[in-house]
């Protein structure tokens, strides 16, 4: 089963196909004890398509959900839907309640003059789209992933310069780290990790020439990156530039491209500490003029154990307006560094108050994605015209994530457009009888 884990991050699509039905033959065999679904969930989990630090590709992250016991998985990758259809996929063949998400930097002008939640970038946010059953092709996206693209190459320009001998080529070191080319600062880390270590195979000579260059000693792998990317990329590093307004495209733009895709417009949340984060009601009442409808948040952020802070007041304050404007809630941890969490302590004391809602976000998004197809999902014309209130919504698409299979099959087929969300539900509570 090692074996076939591991074959599961190839870069080879039918490699990882492959292994996945191969591991389900052995669950459904007996072989493999795959538990019953618990309260946990992730999300919010990078895959290769952007960085996952684990190097898990959309079906590995997939196939240990499921050998957790995860209640709903997602995927989430900067300017990248490249994981979309295998996830999804891979979610209907293992049983997994599965969700695709799509996250990118873009610039919010009422925010100019106030750091969100990019440290120290006014006006620059993490943004996101939650919910995904489609890569539309779109200038949006396309300028996303190339503007991406085009940075990281500035940057390696202006870190070649500064840490020459040891100077990376974009073609040849670091688009191949990532099955699509869609490489971030991280991967640029471990290209110029890799290239001293050719250009200097003695250890001490290698340690000695990154203490000269950042000023610091760090073990190689993940420390080490870390340094390169805080002492080169980072704010207050040779090769960073602070980016303008231009350099990203309007929070308004995203989100109306995940609008056009059928997907939720979601705030990404960090931690309430920034200028921006503090006016957390006018932040969402800017992001939801501009279609935003659910809040991301990373819990493990947000709070240390034992410990009752700002930061874990915030939490709650944030999650206490998120309820009171019916946006959904999305959690999870982000795996796109070493020592971040699988899926998070749900049972720590100061999640487990928030752990309902954590959950109902979660089976608003699975349900979303399973019925958007059919033209019922959460921001559809058909949602408007259904429910008397969002509290309303909420209500319905969490008791149908909750009643839906990871496989629904033909549960929902025939249904009319017009049809009344009890009918859904009525099918939904049939089904899951039968199954």
């Amino acid at each position: 089963m090692e074996t076939l884990e591991r074959q599961l991050d190839s870069f080879r699509p039918a490699k990882r196909r492959e292994a996945l039905l191969e591991l389900w033959r052995l669950a459904e065999g007996g072989e493999v004890e795959l538990p019953p679904c618990g309260r946990a969930v992730n999300l919010h989990s990078h895959t290769f398509h952007s960085y996952n630090a684990y190097g898990y590709s959309p079906s590995k992250f997939a196939w240990l959900a499921r050998r957790r016991g995860l209640a709903v998985a997602g995927i989430v990758d900067f300017d990248s839907l490249d994981g979309l259809e295998e996830f999804l996929a891979a979610g209907r063949m293992i049983g997994l309640k599965a969700c695709v998400s799509l996250e990118s930097r873009t610039f919010v002008p009422e925010f100019a003059n106030r750091v969100i939640n990019s440290p120290g970038e006014p006006g620059i946010a993490y943004n996101m789209g939650v919910g995904f059953t489609r890569a539309v092709s779109h200038p949006t996206l396309a300028r996303m992933r190339l503007g991406a693209a085009e940075r990281n190459r500035e940057l390696m320009a202006r870190v070649n310069s500064f840490l020459k001998p040891v100077e990376i080529d974009y073609e040849r070191d670091v688009a191949p780290l990532t099955p699509g080319g869609n490489a971030t600062e991280r991967h640029l880390a471990a290209a110029y990790e890799d290239r001293a270590r050719r250009l200097f195979p003695d250890p001490e000579r290698r340690s000695r020439f990154w203490e000269d260059r950042l000023g610091n000693q760090a073990a190689e792998g993940a420390p080490l990156q870390a340094l390169i990317r805080a002492r080169t990329m980072k704010q207050g590093g040779v090769g960073y530039v602070r980016p303008g307004k231009d350099a990203f495209p309007l929070m308004a733009d995203m989100n109306r491209y995940s609008l056009e895709s059928g997907a939720i417009p979601t705030i990404a949340w960090l931690d309430g500490t920034s200028a921006g984060e503090m006016a957390v009601e006018e932040l969402f009442a800017v992001a939801e003029s501009t279609g935003a409808a659910a809040l991301n948040i990373i819990p493990d952020r947000n709070f240390t154990p034992g410990v009752k802070d700002g930061r874990l007041q915030s939490l709650y304050d944030v999650v206490a307006l998120a309820e009171r404007l019916h946006f959904p809630v999305i959690v999870g941890t982000e795996m796109n560094a070493p020592g971040n969490k699988f899926v998070d302590d749900f049972e720590a004391a100061e999640l487990r108050p928030l752990v309902p809602v954590f959950l109902k976000g979660a089976h608003i998004a699975f349900a979303h994605t399973v019925l958007q197809p059919g033209g019922f999902g959460y921001l559809s014309s058909w949602a408007k015209r259904a429910f008397p209130s969002p509290a309303a919504k909420n209500d319905f698409f969490a008791a149908a994530g909750r009643l839906l299979r990871a496989d629904p099959g033909e549960s929902l087929s025939g249904l009319p457009p017009d049809a009344a969300p009890t009918e859904i539900l009525r099918r939904l509570g049939e089904d899951s009888a039968r199954n």
